[in-house]
């Protein structure tokens, strides 16, 4: 759902990502940033802050 308002409001939904990560897993959620920084960084800037 939350996909979808993302998309209704014109934003890429590749820019929206929901992982569950437990405190104790730190290097889990080093990793996850770091793959999802690198896929943000792939698809560019974003069109609603070229609009502003």
């Amino acid at each position: 759902m939350a996909k979808e308002l993302v998309g209704i409001l014109g934003i890429n939904q590749d820019r929206l990502r929901l992982e569950w990560v437990s405190s104790a897993e730190g290097a889990r959620f080093a990793e996850l940033a770091t793959e999802f920084t690198e896929q943000i960084k792939k698809l560019g800037p974003s069109r609603l802050k070229q609009a502003a």
